[in-house]
């Protein structure tokens, strides 16, 4: 969470240093592809304030999340997504207001070029939210187990190796690939003692199903501890059909 604070801290920080210096210091070179502008080009977007809205926009931004900030220090679980999804909307929602103040020649396409950018980068990530709260279950089938969602996979159970039931998650030291939230990570995780592993962790709920499956090792759990230990105790029961002998 500290780390996590202070990345938030100096995203402020640099945001309010950089809206200063264009809004109050005229620093207009700092604005991307400003400098390179003709002449005359630059005075119409200065005559217009559009680099002094700009600066305007950063600062705005900046104090935005400055006032969500004391919200990671409560025990709400999305504070970093409020952030910084406010952030990403104001920002790039900013962008494409702005584009009203350009030259008139390149106005259209400047409204095109935000409004693509908006939909690119804040689309996924509400995807992806949105995605990742829709939960996981395991299903089991004759000769199989398969867990949905996003990452979710199929496996065998002649493939079983280990089925445990842990008190508590074993401590994850990053991500790989997946999708790290305050109350969810899923995906693969490199994990002390077991090396890059599958994770479909429901944070802050015990007990935690480990499941290695040939060479790869696979963490779940649910929010309700009862149903965890339904999975466990049904994976346990298929894994341990496939090495009894046949009679």
């Amino acid at each position: 969470m500290i780390g996590l604070v202070i990345t938030q801290i100096a995203v402020i920080a640099l945001f309010l240093i950089l809206g200063w210096a264009v809004r109050f210091k005229k620093a207009y070179w700092l604005i991307s592809g400003f400098a390179s502008r003709p002449e005359e080009e630059k005075e119409s977007l200065i005559e217009n304030r559009y680099p002094q809205k700009i600066g305007s926009l950063l600062i705005g931004t900046a104090i935005g999340m400055l006032l969500l900030l004391p919200l990671s220090f409560t025990e709400f679980r999305f504070a970093a997504e409020a952030q910084f999804g406010f952030m990403l909307v104001i920002l790039l929602g900013g962008l494409v207001y702005l584009s009203r103040y350009e030259v008139p020649a390149k106005r259209k396409r400047s409204y095109i070029i935000a409004s693509i950018l908006f939909i690119v980068t804040f689309g996924p990530i509400v995807y992806l939210t949105v995605s990742s709260h829709k939960g996981y279950e395991i299903a089991l089938a004759e000769e199989s187990f398969e867990i949905s969602g996003m990452y979710g996979d199929k496996w065998d159970y002649r493939d079983i190796q280990s089925v445990q039931l842990l008190e508590e998650m074993p401590e994850v030291t990053w991500k790989q690939n997946g999708i790290g939230l305050p109350t969810l990570a899923q995906g693969h995780f490199k994990v002390t003692g077991y090396g890059s592993s599958l994770l479909f962790i429901q944070k802050e709920h015990t007990p935690i199903l480990y499941i290695e499956v040939k060479d790869e090792q696979i963490f779940v759990n649910s929010k309700d501890s009862s149903e965890t230990q339904i999975w466990y105790e049904e994976l346990k029961k298929e894994a341990e059909k496939q090495t009894k002998p046949p009679a």
